[in-house]
């Protein structure tokens, strides 16, 4: 596969998921949500962002939702992926067709309609994404005023980081938006960092806001050492001993620009009992919390 070119720079292929799919030990209870997963294409129908950052394979809805089937997840939300940009199609329709079970994030930039916004929200979306790890779509420049335009619909922004540095230096900026906001992959502190640094501060503080939410999902990428991610559980387990009403989980499904070896979603399920082994607290994070959050139970 060629590796296309956006304005020069490179937009190099990147490997699909393990399609090896099957079910995990762990059993998910009824309501579980994957908060963080990603369609693509078909690319015929759905064609890529000129500005993206990477060529995914295409990953559809009918195997996100055969995926959905055997892992035993009811419900989801899809966020816009990297590759799609600011074009939100993939992502609605494949939310129109997974019916009820399903809510999204978008990405969009500063100065859509309020008829346009409310066209979204109506598809099922429920927050908008802000990346620094992928190009064609929102950047921090964007906050306050993506904050603002979305505030009245109820959205949340979800943060996509590069590294921990760019929470600490975001943090105050966060404190003073009225809106709800999720961390993405535990904010990316690294297994390396551990609870002792200052990223990991960060996330400890802003949790005290009562308006961050904490995603533990593709932890893989943010971790020195093989699975089960050993390096990674005393940062899970301080913020599950902290906030477990702000905990969510995902899959992050198809796992795109993931360079180390690719996870199997089912062993990715069957990390939960290690990750939070206390159930009412499992029942919050898989059930309760995103209920609240995407307004499944509206």
């Amino acid at each position: 596969m060629s590796t296309p070119t956006t304005a020069g720079v490179a937009a190099p292929p990147c490997p699909g998921p393990d399609r090896n799919l099957r079910q995990p030990r762990f059993t998910l209870p009824r309501g579980a949500v994957d908060t963080h997963a990603h369609v693509f294409g078909p690319q015929a129908r759905y064609p890529f962002s000129p500005e993206r950052s990477y060529t995914p394979e295409d990953c559809t809805v009918d195997q996100y939702r055969t995926l959905l089937d055997t892992l035993g997840i009811d419900r989801c939300v899809l966020v816009q992926g990297g590759a799609h940009g600011t074009d939100n199609r993939a992502t609605l329709d494949a939310i129109e067709a997974l019916g009820v079970r399903a809510r999204g994030v978008a990405v969009i930039r500063p100065g859509l309609s309020p008829a346009a916004l409310q066209a979204l929200h109506d598809g099922g979306m429920r927050g908008c994404r802000i990346s620094t790890v992928v190009r064609g779509g929102a950047n921090f420049e964007h906050l306050e005023a993506l904050a603002e335009a979305t505030h009245a619909l109820g959205w949340h922004l979800v943060l996509h980081l590069r590294h921990s540095a760019e929470l600490t230096a975001l943090a105050p900026r966060l404190r003073a938006l009225p809106n709800p906001f999720v961390l993405d992959h535990l904010g990316h502190v690294l297994g390396s960092e551990g609870t002792q640094s200052e990223g990991f501060a960060a996330v400890m503080d802003l949790l005290a806001t009562d308006r961050c939410w904490v995603k533990l999902a593709s932890l893989y990428r943010s971790s020195s050492l093989p699975y089960p991610h050993p390096d990674m559980l005393p940062m899970v387990h301080a913020v599950a001993r902290a906030r477990p009403d702000r905990l969510l989980w995902g899959t992050n499904w198809p796992h795109p620009i993931h360079a180390g070896p690719m996870p199997n979603d089912a062993d990715t399920v069957d990390l939960i009992p290690l990750w939070v082994p206390d159930p009412e607290v499992q029942q919050q994070m898989l059930v309760r919390n995103p209920a609240r959050l995407y307004g499944f139970d509206d």
